[in-house]
Parts: C-alpha cells; structure tokens; sequence
C-alpha cells in the first residue's frame, strides 16, 4: 500500500482556508489523515494546546473526529514531528515568501495560495515590491514554482515541489481566453476587454472601509484599474501584452463569486460550432471546465462548486465575441485549485473530493 498523504495548512482562519479545510477533510482520500492546522497562537490558548477548529469554523464541526483537532502554533517540528508532506499556505504574500524556501528545504511540498511565487517575469511582479526579489534564493525558488492551473500545466503540476495556486480574477479570464489565443483566433490588435465582478469574499476576511455591508450592500464599484495584481496572469498564462487587454474589476455586493464578460474580435468571421470545437478540444480530460452552448454561465450555477463555467456569444457576421465565465472566487478561484492541483500532484482523479 501507499503511504498515505499527511498535509498541512497554514491560514486556515480565513475564508479560503475554511474551504480548504473542508475540502481535506472531506477528501475521500485523506479521510484517515486529517490536515495539520497551524497558526499563530497565543494567550490562554497555547496553555490548552490551540485552538480547536470547531470553534473558529463551527461549520467544520462533526462526531467523527473534526470537533477534537486544534489550531496548534506553527513550527517547523511541528511540521516534522506530524510528517507532513504537502503544505498548503493561505497566507499573505510576504509570508510565502519566507516560508516557501524554508519548506522546500526540508524536502515538503508547497501549494501556495498566495501571489508569491505565481509571477516569472520581474515587470509583472513588481507590483508586489517584494523586498527579497532578485536574491539568489527568491530566484532559485521561483524556478521551481509551476503555475496551478491544471488545465494549462497539468503534466508540470504532476512533479512539482512547488504549485503557486492562480488568482481568482486571474482564472476566470485565462480559462476561456487562452484556448482561443492558442488557436490564432483573436485579433490582438483591436484588443480584448474583460470586465469582471467579484463578491465581496475576494476581498479576504479582514474588513476594509470598502469591504463592510454599508459600503458594500446596494452598491457596483471598479477598482485597481490598469493596477490590479492578477495583470500579470493574464499576460503570463495567455501570452499577450499589456497593450492587447484591459482588466477591470469589480465589486460586487454578494458574497461569493466572480462573472467576467469578455470582449474580442476575431482575425476572420467564426462560425459558433467551430468556435465550440477549439473549447471542446483544448478542455479535452479536464473535468473542472463546463463549456454552456446553448445558454451563457450565472453565478449562481458555478457558487459553492469547483467548476469553471464558459459561455459565449458571437455577433451576426461571426466577427465580435462576448464570452462570460463564472466561478466561486473560494472555491476554484483559490481553496478548490489547490486541492485539484493536490490530486494531480498524488496521481488521483483530477475531481476527487470536488464533483
């Protein structure tokens, strides 16, 4: 038999590692070897040993076993004395950049749910001033990171020590615009739009001035215009430039989910099943991806799933096109990717514990 897998979290008390949570220990490969849960501790509660999970998510309580794990404080002998062999971080991103060198050192693997190590070009991670970029090791560990998208990099995922889980915003405009620029079909020089809207989780757990329910509530804002970090995704995973698209998110006043509608011209007229054909082929053995052709996706279809949902339009004379993806921005916009990317690390179906 095989060992059986041992994995770790570190962030569990936000919103994305609630999910994660769940995930793992619903996982039906992992339902022997709950997830290590560590964290910063401190008070009365490093005198019983952490905190239990149950009362930081009450959801995530059960009678088989849930309720007695704890959020136990974080140490690399921790780590070691439990055996970990995956490590997942939900953390912010300078704290990635610390600790991802340091567990590779000790021979775990990394999912990072953070935009630490997800960039390969200087330009575009310079949006996060990272105070270590261009050091010697930042760059030896950036050359191990591969890009967690299953659908673009499934074979590279496959014998990754480190997987830099995608952005939310970043998911849901890469998955139906790049089979379509790998198949010379988009006309980059009029250029692509994507409008996208997210709930109000993607914001993370905690509140802001613009993240509270009176500003939130009743209300549709842009923000980070021409500035927004997932950018360079776009730039990266699609293979286009700056130049040949406009980003623009928005907030939307719910609390989960993101709908991107996505605006192109082709090189010449496209008939709608030869468009459907290049989806068809290139999501081929990727079960996380639903292609809509007869309707466009909702938010409400792709909420609390790990799908990613396409549809599309095109104009009378075959030459515009209006896409619209939806997905959950907890789900496969952050916690569900890197359980799907855990499955293809472990050679398990890409979907386990998922669909």
């Amino acid at each position: 038999m095989t060992k059986a897998v041992q994995t770790a979290i570190v962030g569990v008390t936000g919103y994305a590692g609630a999910e994660l949570a769940r995930l793992l220990l619903h996982h039906p490969r992992l339902h022997r070897k709950p997830p290590v849960f560590a964290g910063r501790v401190e008070g009365k509660d490093l005198e019983r040993g952490g905190v239990p999970i149950a009362e930081i998510h009450p959801q995530l309580g059960d009678n088989n076993g849930s309720s007695k794990l704890k959020l136990e404080p974080f140490s690399w002998e921790l780590l070691s004395a439990r055996g970990v062999d995956v490590l997942f971080l939900a953390t912010p991103h300078e704290l990635s950049r610390e600790w991802v060198p340091e567990a590779l050192k000790r021979g775990i693997r990394v999912i990072d749910l953070s935009g630490a190590w997800r960039l390969t070009d200087p330009a575009n991670r310079a949006v996060y001033a990272f105070a270590d970029d261009g050091s010697e090791l930042a760059v030896a560990t950036q050359a191990q990171a591969v890009y967690g998208m299953p659908e673009l990099h499934r074979k590279q995922i496959a014998v990754a020590r480190l997987v830099a889980n995608p952005g939310c915003y970043a998911t849901s405009i890469i998955l139906p615009l790049k089979p379509l620029v790998a198949a010379g079909l988009v006309d980059l020089e009029h250029g692509i739009v994507a409008d996208a809207k997210s709930g109000v989780s993607g914001a993370g757990k905690a509140p802001t001035a613009k993240t509270h329910f009176m500003y939130a509530a009743d209300n549709l804002s842009a923000y980070g215009v021409f500035a927004h970090r997932h950018t360079g995704e776009l730039l990266e995973q699609i293979g286009i430039s700056n130049e040949e698209i406009i980003f623009t998110p928005h907030l939307l006043p719910i609390p989960r989910g993101i709908l991107s509608t996505i605006y192109l011209r082709f090189k010449k007229a496209q008939a709608r099943e030869s468009v459907a054909r290049v989806y068809r082929e290139f999501f081929a053995g990727s079960p996380m991806v639903r292609l809509y052709e007869k309707a466009l996706p909702q938010v409400q279809y792709s909420v609390r799933t790990n799908y990613a949902d396409i549809g599309f339009q095109l104009d009378a004379g075959g030459k515009r096109a209006v896409i619209v993806s939806c997905l959950d921005n907890l789900l496969k916009g952050a916690a569900g990717q890197a359980v799907q990317n855990l499955n293809v690390i472990e050679g398990w179906p890409e979907s386990e514990g998922l669909a």
